[in-house]
């Protein structure tokens, strides 16, 4: 790709101006050789008028974009930033995804790219899984003063009436004590939403935690699915709960062992490092660093269009027996570590990914 100001070959330009995304070729001194018509959109001027500028020129000196230009310019490596602000004169103020990529072949320049819907749905679903945890919190306290009482009473009530009553009699009373134990397990299962201490974190191997949950589900509900594992062995450690890890990715690896294919069921454990990824964590100003990457990956058909955009809700479930909580508790927990979940379905392969902060402890030996 030349960064002398010469017009690139028809196909590489008409390829780039295809893209949706905003692309931008920054040569070796900081200034502009090259944008696609995404990003003549995006900075609201043309190639002709823009190429040869420095990029500084569109935006705020204290920009962290300008950073994350130089540091690829001196490094050589590529950086990643999920919700960053752009907000300057020529740029409407949004939430964008941003990628640096150095040029292999040119020392000292880098490609650009803003990416704008997908961030922008990405940091939506993060919002919408903090905001189901806590509105699942807020009612677990209510539940357990003002459901779970009466129910006990009801209970009793039901146990004195079976005393006095005749064998058809009794079918029911002992339908109504069976109820109000399944009512009052569900809210049990609840009271983990109220818990608001503190975790207890240290570093965590996450792949001991997946093992710990692979024999779990092979021993029990995953008997006859296949695991494959696909792991980074250099993965860092998480800054977390070893306990409350293992109860996330139960979880996740039980939804895919239900969802899996019938026949020739299928779930795939991945660990992966993100080199200089951040996320702007909803609610705060504050940027968190989350290279940890975590996925579960089943065969099954698919999360169904309409559960999609409520998934983390509670009570929210396709399975005919499901109390739609499960995922609600993983949501809570991730939101609790800091962390970040989020999926992508089509018929044939589901996959969530737990995205985690590294620890800057040095572990025990494990």
């Amino acid at each position: 790709m030349p960064l002398n100001g010469d017009v690139l070959d028809v196909n590489t330009e008409n390829i780039l101006n295809a893209l949706d995304s905003t692309v931008v070729v920054i040569d070796a001194d900081g200034n502009i050789a090259y944008l696609n018509s995404a990003a003549e959109q995006f900075f609201a001027g043309s190639l002709a008028q823009l190429q040869g500028h420095a990029i500084g020129e569109l935006l705020p000196p204290d920009s962290p974009l300008i950073t994350l230009v130089k540091q690829v310019q001196k490094t050589g490596s590529s950086v990643s930033d999920y919700g960053l602000m752009l907000d300057t004169p020529r740029i409407v103020k949004q939430l964008v995804n941003v990628q640096v990529t150095a040029l292999a072949d040119t020392p000292g320049s880098a490609i650009l790219t803003i990416f704008e819907r997908s961030i922008v749905d990405k940091i939506d679903r993060q919002l919408t899984h903090r905001n189901a945890a806590r509105s699942v919190t807020a009612m677990s306290a209510m539940l357990a003063h003002e459901v779970k009482n009466p129910l006990s009473g009801i209970r009793g009530a039901a146990q004195l009436l079976e005393q006095g009553v005749g064998e058809e009699d009794q079918q029911l009373t002992r339908l109504i004590c069976d109820e109000t134990d399944r009512i009052c397990a569900l809210v049990d299962r609840m009271e983990v939403f109220s818990d608001q201490r503190p975790l207890d974190r240290e570093p965590v191997n996450a792949h001991k935690v997946l093992e710990r949950v692979r024999q779990i589900a092979q021993n029990g509900f995953a008997r006859n699915i296949r695991i494959i594992e696909n792991y980074d062995p250099s993965l860092p450690h998480i800054d977390g709960n070893h306990d409350q890890l293992v109860q996330i990715f139960l979880n996740l690896v039980k939804n895919a062992a239900e969802a899996a294919h019938p026949s020739n069921g299928e779930i795939v454990l991945k660990t992966a490092y993100q080199h200089s990824v951040r996320f702007a964590v909803p609610g705060s100003t504050s940027r968190t660093h989350l290279p940890l990457v975590i996925s579960v990956q089943d065969n099954g058909e698919g999360i169904p269009a309409d559960l999609q955009d409520h998934l983390f809700d509670a009570f929210v479930t396709s399975k005919t027996n499901g109390s739609g909580l499960g995922l609600a508790l993983v949501a809570k927990i991730v939101d609790d570590h800091g962390g970040v979940i989020e999926f992508d379905s089509q018929p044939g392969k589901t996959i969530f990914r737990v995205i985690l902060p590294m620890s800057t402890e040095i572990p025990e030996q494990d």
